[in-house]
Order: C-alpha cells, then sequence, then structure tokens
C-alpha cells in the first residue's frame, strides 16, 4: 500500500509539472495516456487543470474540450490496438491465458448488443477506463460509434472532474482524496473478477 501511495504522490507531481510546463497540451497527452493501459488516473490531471483555470492561466471550457480530444486520440490507439493485434494474438496465444473462442465470440456480440452503454459508462469506472478500448477493437465495435460514445462520456467526466477542481481551488488534490476509496472497490471487485473467470475455466478443465 506505501509503495501505490508512493508511486501516486510522485505521478501527481510529475503530471502538476508537466501541465505547468506545457498548458493544453500537456492536459492533452496526460489524456490521452489517460486512456491507454497507462495507469494514469485522470483525477491527478484534471482536478489540476481546473485549479488553473481557477486562477485564470486556462480556460475552463477549453481545457475540457482538450481533454476530451486527448481521452479520444488515447482510445483510439488502444482500440485498433485491440482491432489489428488483440484477436490474433488471443486465438494464437489466449489458451495460455484460459481464453477461448467462446469467450472472444461473447465479447464480439456484447460489443455488438451493448457497445455504446459500455463504452459510455465505462469513462465513469476507475482503471475500466484504462482497458475496455481493447475488448472494443477486438469485438470490431462501429468505429464512429465508438469515437462519438468515447467523446460524449470523456467530456463529461473530465469536465466533471475540471469543475471540482475549480470550486476547490488550492484544495483540488482532496478530489483524488475522495474518489480513492472508489477506485479501489473497483480494483478488488476487477481482481475477484479475474479469479472467478480463473476458477471457472479451470473448474471446466
Amino acid at each position: 500500500m506505501e509503495f501505490i501511495e508512493k508511486f501516486i504522490h510522485e505521478t501527481a507531481k510529475y503530471t502538476t509539472q508537466l501541465i505547468s510546463s506545457s498548458g493544453y497540451f500537456g492536459v492533452f497527452i496526460l489524456m490521452a495516456a489517460e486512456s491507454t493501459m497507462i495507469p494514469l488516473p485522470s483525477e491527478l490531471v484534471m482536478p489540476f487543470a481546473g485549479y488553473l483555470a481557477y486562477t485564470g492561466k486556462f480556460s475552463f471550457w477549453s481545457v475540457c474540450f482538450i481533454s476530451a480530444l486527448g481521452t479520444i486520440f488515447g482510445s483510439l490507439l488502444s482500440y485498433y490496438v485491440g482491432k489489428y493485434g488483440g484477436e490474433p494474438f488471443l486465438e494464437k496465444y489466449g489458451k495460455y491465458l484460459l481464453i477461448n473462442k467462446k469467450d472472444l465470440e461473447w465479447t464480439h456480440n456484447w460489443f455488438n448488443r451493448n457497445g455504446e452503454k459500455t463504452i459510455f459508462i465505462s469513462r465513469f469506472v476507475p482503471v475500466v477506463r484504462h482497458l475496455i478500448s481493447i475488448p472494443a477493437g477486438i469485438a470490431e465495435m462501429n468505429i464512429k460509434r465508438f469515437t462519438i460514445f468515447t467523446f460524449l462520456g470523456g467530456f463529461l467526466w473530465n469536465t466533471f472532474l475540471t469543475y471540482l477542481g475549480y470550486k476547490l481551488g488550492e484544495n483540488w488534490e482532496l478530489v483524488r482524496q475522495y474518489t480513492k476509496p472508489f477506485s479501489h472497490a473497483v480494483a478488488v471487485l476487477l481482481l475477484a473478477g479475474a479469479v472467478f473467470f480463473v476458477y471457472k475455466h479451470m473448474y471446466k478443465k
């Protein structure tokens, strides 16, 4: 736990330095990274950007829009990794990860039926938003719908965090303190789901 706290502290320090020195471009790059598998929570980025909007260094709506563009950029990178590399990799090595053809078919069917809702809601869920674009790519979800719902979800979530940072001012770091328990709970649920997945496949064997 101490290692995680130290990692978050160091990440927050370099995040604020990058935004302070690079301005809007720093926000774009960090939110693009946040939308890939890089463990960079938006709770470290957007509240500080909101604080800078409070001081007058940023325009509130400009930073919200630019951050959403970063979200789309990073998400599209992950989408295409899943589309062009994910399924061939899983077809070849999936058996070592306990993933079979039936699992891939389930992924395709899920995103065909629930892709828009899944992508939109995932933007509000810690951990999940870092990963969800890859299975969307594997399932070859319609790229236009993927982009639209990624933008909508990302824009709303980023605006919410920016607003909190704007309102809290110099106390913007409180946002991370309040969202940390929820992030930990989601991580535990995902770990439990992974354990159940492994148990289910091992039991079948």
